[in-house]
């Protein structure tokens, strides 16, 4: 009866699950994936210069960290993904929370920001490197053009999902236009925010790798392109896993901050 209980909690949508269980789903998983990994090449199924060996993988992250080469393009890499994003986010956010709850706001600049949201913002590269060249304010600029349109939209829409009913309140217990704005409407559109945040960094990552695959000469994104050139697989993995981890842990301090910042918000 307990295990036919267990079984149905965990088939019911959006119930509760102990750590120990969300840990070991997780882990299970990342084993099955390294020992299908290890299958495939250690058993000879696929070629080395197609997929390496997870023994190459961490033999080759110890000699790009050992020569300091890791270091330096992830450094690179971390400066121009965080101001870009950073710049972004301070000017998007508010303009997107305006947007979404002023009608003539939203009236002024949505064509204008719909129309750019759906430009792809690889086509703008070759106008961005004629523009300001290919140092690190290209791949800061790519970033922001990537970021900021789709953080005005998503935050525009967590504004717009505030309930009139909570501001409605807001005025008939006293609270004058800029009290309800400052006190109640932006804090009722933080949780969403924050989720924006989130989903928009990963995008964030994307166009970093993309910018730096086209024209750089540094950054993880170069690292992986030279990689590439000289047949290097082993590297191109320690590339990729590198952003994968650094992505990661971007993503676990915003958990961390949203927890601390907002403790009456649940986080996953």
């Amino acid at each position: 009866m307990t295990t036919r209980n267990s079984i149905n909690r965990l088939l019911t949508p959006k119930k509760s699950i102990p750590a120990s269980l969300e840990i070991g789903a997780g882990a299970t998983v990342a084993i099955g994936i390294l020992v299908v990994w290890c299958a495939l090449t250690y058993g000879g199924i696929i070629d080395e210069n197609f997929l390496p060996a997870p023994g190459a993988v961490v033999e080759a992250f110890f000699k790009v960290v050992s020569n300091g080469m890791l270091f330096k393009h992830a450094k690179v890499s971390l400066t121009e993904i965080y101001v870009g994003f950073f710049l972004s986010s301070i000017i998007a956010i508010p303009v997107g929370i305006f947007m979404g709850s002023f009608r003539i706001v939203s009236a002024a600049i949505e064509p204008v920001v719909n129309f750019m949201r759906y430009l792809p913002v690889t086509s703008l590269i070759p106008l961005l490197i004629l523009w300001i060249g290919i140092g690190i304010e290209e791949k800061i600029a790519v970033i922001f053009l990537g970021t900021f349109f789709q953080q005005i939209v998503l935050a525009a829409d967590v504004s717009s999902r505030v309930p009139d009913d909570i501001l409605n309140v807001s005025y008939t217990l006293g609270a004058s236009k800029r009290q309800v704005v400052t006190r109640v409407l932006i804090p009722a559109t933080l949780p969403g925010v924050m989720d924006t945040l989130r989903v928009t960094m990963g995008w964030a990552w994307t166009f970093l790798v993309v910018a730096e695959l086209v024209a750089s000469n540094s950054g993880l994104g170069y690292m992986i392109l030279q990689a590439m050139r000289g047949l290097h697989p082993d590297r191109i993995f320690v590339g990729i896993f590198v952003i994968g981890f650094l992505g990661l842990a971007t993503d676990l301090g915003f958990k961390w901050f949203t927890r601390a910042l907002l403790p009456w918000t649940e986080v996953r």
